[in-house]
């Protein structure tokens, strides 16, 4: 009986099988050995790759801003006079959003950062640049910088928040309690 050819992985194969992990049983389920078995190759294939694991969780971490922030440029891009309905659509994109794997990743690196100050500090800039994106927008529509600010924060508490929430058994029209906070958020 011939043996089923070898997979070769490139380091990009490791981090995206690793974000899968992360998004099923957060950092702390990230085992070198799991990862291997669940990609079907060996421990070998993650050392040509990567010193430790502390490297691929680094990886992952780098990946994971890199791609937030590209995110939420891509999604807050404004032409002058079209602010309002940049924020619109942004709080759209992250209210509605049922994309529970990405949802699943932002809790668990946001639990990681909790005890892992490197990790903080990567959660704290991918904040900054959320909140300073928005406020961008706010000051286009003429707030002050305070108000701009405030209404950054309280944009992505709401988004953040839906979507971290169950409301299913809760008797509500979610478009329509949308529409209702997104006037109140950008008004």
């Amino acid at each position: 009986m011939e043996k089923p050819p070898r997979i070769a992985l490139d380091r990009n194969a490791w981090i995206h099988g690793a974000i899968d992990v992360v998004a099923a049983d957060g950092m702390d389920g990230l085992r070198v050995e799991v990862l291997a078995k669940k990609l079907g190759v060996t421990k070998g294939s993650f050392y040509w790759h990567f010193k430790d694991r502390r490297d691929l969780v680094d990886a992952v971490l780098d990946t994971w801003r890199e791609g937030r922030i590209r995110d939420i440029r891509k999604q807050t891009a404004a032409e002058a006079g079209a602010e309002l309905a940049a924020l619109h659509h942004t709080i759209d994109v992250y209210a509605a959003a049922k994309n529970r794997k990405g949802i699943a990743i932002e809790a668990a690196i946001r639990m990681w950062a909790r005890q892992d100050a490197a990790t903080a500090a990567i959660v704290e800039d991918v904040d900054a640049t959320r909140l300073d994106c928005t406020r961008t927008l706010f000051l286009a529509l003429g707030l002050s910088d305070a108000e701009a600010k405030a209404r950054s924060v309280l944009l992505y508490a709401y988004v953040f928040g839906f979507s971290m929430m169950q409301c299913g058994k809760f008797p509500m029209d979610a478009a329509r309690t949308r529409r209702w906070i997104m006037e109140r958020i950008t008004q």
